[in-house]
């Protein structure tokens, strides 16, 4: 009777042991889909306020705004409010490193290292956008 209890709780042990490697995968697949998510969305984030800026500029014989509420408050408006605002959406702080009538920085930087974001994104003046590896910069 002993030895019929002893293998109930290994095949017990086993089923929690296998549980738990197939959950380690799920959770691992699970967050390196979002990691893609948030960075795709980033970029895309940073090339719509990069547009907008260069739209201004176009338009306004190559002098960038004063203020980001010019581009919102323009007839039609360049951009959305919602982006002009944005200071951290899906796992990214959003914000301009340089914003002045010749030109713009602005950057998209994981809210935590390899949990929402692998990789810092900038994107300058003329649209040219760079990444580097968030663990570099701790």
């Amino acid at each position: 009777m002993s030895d019929k209890k002893g293998r109930s709780f290994v095949t017990i042990m086993i089923i929690v042991a296998l549980t738990a490697l197939v959950l380690r995968f799920a959770t691992e697949r699970l967050i390196n889909f979002n990691i893609s998510q948030n960075e795709a969305y980033a970029q895309e984030t940073l090339k719509l306020v990069s547009t907008a800026m260069e739209n201004f500029a176009n338009d306004h014989k190559g002098g960038f705004p004063k203020s980001l509420e010019a581009l919102v408050e323009a007839d039609p408006p360049y951009i959305d409010k919602v982006y002009v605002k944005l200071s951290y959406a899906r796992g990214y702080n959003y914000s301009f490193i340089r914003f002045d009538p010749g030109g713009y920085t602005y950057s998209a930087i994981p809210w935590r290292c390899n949990l929402t974001g692998r990789n810092t994104y900038i994107i300058t003046t003329g649209g040219t956008i760079s990444l580097e590896e968030c663990n570099k910069r701790e």
